[in-house]
């Protein structure tokens, strides 16, 4: 997060907090009722918490791969191929006017480590990657390297994640201009409408329907999404440079919408959608940087958190609620649990931090030391304290699931209020994706009630605090407001 006060595009615009205080369910006037989702759900599915990856006693695909050994992370390859080209072959047809789905002409294993081969017109020695070639119709996957680092960390999902991807950018150039995909378009678009094409696929597995793999939509979801998160672009790249794929906010965005909406959805994102939602941003000279890391302030200071404080109050102040006094030591509490690095009492409208904790927590993780996530990560989860205060003063429950995504969205909502010009606390580039690691960590206190009780879905917690940065907090209150 840095302190300036450049010139930079407004994301959201704070819709006035009466909205927020009126506590109804109601949307504009001829627009019906809006019914607040059922917190037990991703999309409409149950959340699930049962195992995740391959099938048991399931045959492997019968594919042919050049250059292969044999081995798991082949096998995984494959099946994962051979199931996502099932999911085209239903699906294409189905959502693009008939047009048949055609297999990829090649399918190639290479490992990074040893002799390189030709593909694409590039030697893979030292090339750990996956990627589409629309030269050769082909796809390509690094068996030595990357496939078993994504596998160790992530699971075998993750695996099966990047191939959808790379087999959404198949589909992008069978399709060509019917699925909005021409020369001219920009790397990000097509980056998004993979993203895109891969939650599509998740949304079939999550249902059932693929051969060879399963997953649940609690945690088995919450590992492909740390998995875009982990092959997000580096915080200050440019969206527009070539080959930007988009930051982990960006990615985990279009792929929920993939995931809650069919193959023609992602074909619609373009230009003009990405101008008007994509977060990804340069580093500015006046990005703070303390020695905590570029962007990131140190979030111990007094006079740090009297700029957060000062923030919070400015995003809120029209709801009429009175501020909650911020304290440095944590203090018994008779009407709610104690929760790190804050906690909220409502009896005494008290958010009372750990300083040791939120500093851990704002400090990113260096390379040999340990560390924890960014400046906006811990002052994400001190707006979430602060956000149960004005749902208190707003009649709202501050306990279970709805609470922890109401709460979530008007995170988001803050958020979104220091993207715009003219504030002192402002959002600098790689803080979204702090929010994500939060999001999707066990425990996010993000997303969690008065007691510290998260809501389980990951994905529905980054949908919430997403809701609340784009659209304000009126949405909050209508979609979270049971």
């Amino acid at each position: 997060m840095a302190r300036r006060t450049g010139k930079g595009a407004a994301l959201v615009a704070a819709l006035a907090v009466a909205a927020l205080l009126s506590g109804c369910t109601e949307v504009v006037s001829g627009q019906g009722r809006m019914m607040p989702p059922d917190a037990s759900k991703v999309s409409g599915l149950d959340i699930t918490t049962g195992e995740s990856g391959p099938k048991p006693g399931v045959p492997d695909a019968d594919l042919r791969v050049e250059n292969g050994d044999g081995g798991e992370m082949d096998r995984l390859a494959i099946n994962a191929l051979a199931d996502v080209e099932q999911y085209w072959a239903e699906q294409l047809p189905k959502n693009f006017g008939g047009r048949e789905f055609e297999s990829v002409k090649r399918l190639v294993s290479y490992d990074s480590t040893g002799r390189g081969v030709e593909i694409c017109r590039i030697n893979t020695a030292g090339v750990p990657n996956a990627f589409y070639c629309s030269l050769d119709d082909s796809i390509a996957w690094d068996r030595g390297d990357l496939l078993p680092m994504l596998h160790e960390a992530f699971g075998p999902m993750a695996v099966v994640t990047v191939l959808a991807h790379e087999m959404g950018h198949a589909i992008q150039y069978k399709l060509g201009p019917d699925g909005g995909v021409t020369q001219a378009t920009s790397s990000i678009v097509k980056e998004q409408q993979a993203d895109c094409y891969a939650g599509n696929f998740f949304r079939w597995v999550a249902e059932g329907k693929s051969e060879h793999f399963r997953i649940s939509t609690g945690p088995g979801l919450n590992q492909v999404l740390q998995t875009m998160f982990f092959i997000k672009d580096a915080a200050g790249t440019s969206a527009e440079k070539r080959g930007a794929h988009g930051s982990a906010f960006d990615r985990v965005t279009a792929f929920q919408f993939g995931f809650a909406g069919d193959p023609k959805r992602c074909s619609q994102i373009d230009d003009a959608e990405i101008q008007e939602r994509i977060t990804q941003q340069r580093f500015s000279a006046k990005d703070t940087d303390s020695g905590t890391g570029m962007g990131n302030l140190p979030v111990g200071e007094r006079k740090v958190l009297d700029k957060l404080e000062a923030s919070l109050r400015d995003a809120y102040k029209q709801s009429g609620a009175t501020p909650p006094a911020l304290k440095e030591t944590m203090v018994d509490c008779a009407d709610a649990e104690e929760t790190l690095p804050a906690s909220y009492c409502p009896s005494t409208n008290v958010i009372a931090v750990d300083l040791v904790e939120l500093v851990r927590i704002g400090t990113p993780t260096k390379r040999g030391q340990a560390g924890g996530i960014g400046d906006f990560a811990a002052f994400a989860e001190i707006a979430s304290r602060y956000a149960l205060s004005i749902q208190k003063a707003t009649g709202y429950s501050l306990a279970g699931p709805a609470a922890g995504l109401r709460t979530a969205c008007l995170t988001g909502y803050w958020a979104g209020t220091t993207n715009k010009e003219g504030v002192e606390l402002r959002l600098s580039s790689g803080d979204l994706d702090e929010a994500v690691a939060e999001l999707l960590a066990e425990g996010s206190l993000i997303a969690a009630d008065v007691n510290g009780s998260s809501v389980p879905s990951g994905f529905a917690r980054v949908e919430a605090f997403r809701d609340g940065f784009f659209e304000g907090s009126g949405l909050c209150t209508r979609k979270y407001g049971s």
